[in-house]
């Protein structure tokens, strides 16, 4: 395998943390961003990865508005689901192995414990079925895909995007002194973005494939997710508990959908950190 790579959505949180791992590992790095290449035209993706010659290819893009989605469903599919069969045949006609990024939002939140890679999927909403479209275009294309699910990402490279991610919303809305209502009833496993980032390098050049789960350290509601991140950083915030039955959202949620990492454990791919370790290297982080 040569050790070129091209990184789709290289700008967002993951896709920056990939770019700088990979540079680190030694790969020739080729970094695309949405503004130039429209990962939604097959002939524009399938120049590039021609024109690159990757021996990997990351897909870090997404569209992720949740609950804009159900406003524009289309949008949603074509960035989720027809990209990425867009990527998968460019993959396949130049022998690239493709790492696509999913998440927990194909399962519905109702087992009420962990899920595992083999548990049946369904998913509540437009985002849910676009991003289960996409896992299922690149297992339908390609012979040995990886499929990385993950939830709640965070890291620095929130501070650039437009977006932001959950701990800035919370600490923005400390600033402000604004009283702070979050949900105690919806549980996941927020994920640190330069650990998604390299354990999922880890898991290409240990050459696996299929869907893996790769969660943080620990199930978590929202609200004790924004207390963690408040006691961390020493911050006085007026925070509130509230419930999905009080805070209505277009897009249904699943109300508990951590990920057990259990293909990673079996595979001998390091384990996350507690998330208490996470959410203090990101505001150690973002503080340089």
């Amino acid at each position: 395998m040569n050790k070129r790579a091209a990184v789709f959505g290289a700008f967002g949180q993951l896709g920056i943390e990939l770019c700088a791992e990979l540079k680190r590992r030694g790969y020739e790095v080729g970094a695309f961003e949405r503004a130039r290449l429209d990962i939604t035209n097959r002939e524009q993706v399938e120049k590039a990865i021609a024109g690159f010659d990757p021996s990997a290819v990351f897909n870090a893009a997404a569209y992720n508005q949740v609950d804009v989605a159900e406003q524009e469903p289309l949008q949603a599919m074509e960035a989720n689901g027809l990209a990425v069969r867009n990527l998968a045949l460019a993959c396949r006609q130049n022998d690239a192995r493709l790492v696509h990024f999913s998440t927990d939002y194909v399962f519905d939140g109702e087992l009420g414990k962990a899920y595992v890679e083999s548990d049946t999927v369904h998913p509540m909403g437009a985002y849910a079925v676009s991003k289960l479209a996409g896992e299922l275009y690149a297992q339908a294309y390609l012979d040995r895909p990886l499929v990385v699910r993950t939830s709640g990402v965070f890291g620095p490279g929130g501070l650039k995007t437009a977006r932001g991610n959950f701990p800035e919303v919370m600490l923005r809305f400390a600033r402000e002194g604004k009283p702070i209502r979050v949900t105690k009833d919806h549980v996941a496993l927020p994920t640190y973005a330069p650990l998604l980032a390299s354990r999922s390098i880890d898991l290409l050049e240990q050459d696996l494939a299929g869907v893996f789960h790769m969660g943080g350290g620990q199930a978590i509601s929202w609200f004790e997710y924004a207390r963690l991140i408040f006691d961390t950083g020493g911050i006085q915030a007026d925070l509130q508990p509230t419930d999905a039955r009080e805070y209505r959202t277009a897009a249904r949620r699943p109300r508990y959908s951590a990920l057990e990492n259990a293909r990673m454990a079996q595979c001998g791919i390091e384990s996350m950190p507690p998330l208490s370790e996470a959410v203090a290297s990101y505001l150690v982080a973002r503080a340089r």
